[in-house]
């Protein structure tokens, strides 16, 4: 029959212990980000990516991204070497009235997604529209005398 030392069990006690602290602290957390998410009025996967849709038109593309909670002038969209990013952020404060305040939250949203454009577009002449949650680009391919140069006529 095996002897156990205090020690052992001391020991063995102690990590348990730790073992619930730690399941404690990470449920707290997870209850916390929940609750800022909840300020928002959003879910956890809705605080962290932009959905998005990408439709091909033949002469141009129509990109869709869901970017809910956000201002028009919170919304950045840029486009660089053919890959489109797109970009929101947020800051929120809220304050108790009295001169006194208990509690004061700050909170900042932010989320972005990046896409490479599967053709080159011409982009000087994208256009954005922001409604209801919803940006709409439209991206008008490059034609082809656009891509690559031009041709030179050989005397």
């Amino acid at each position: 029959m095996p002897v156990r030392s205090a020690m052992t069990e001391e020991r063995d006690s102690t990590d348990r212990f730790d073992t619930q602290l730690e399941r404690l602290q990470r449920q707290f957390e997870n209850i916390s980000r929940m609750w800022d998410l909840e300020r928002f009025g959003l879910s956890e996967s809705e605080m962290t990516s932009i959905g998005i849709d990408l439709i091909d038109h033949g002469d141009e593309f129509e990109l869709t991204a869901n970017v809910p909670g956000f201002d028009r002038d919170e919304i950045d969209a840029r486009i660089s070497e053919n890959t489109l990013t797109i970009t929101a952020e947020r800051e929120a404060e809220t304050e108790a009235k009295e001169e006194l305040y208990l509690k004061r939250e700050r909170a900042h949203r932010s989320v972005s997604r990046s896409i490479r454009l599967p053709e080159p577009v011409d982009e000087e002449n994208v256009t954005a529209t922001y409604e209801n949650g919803v940006l709409r680009l439209t991206l008008p391919k490059q034609q082809p005398s656009d891509v690559g140069g031009h041709t030179i006529e050989v005397e």
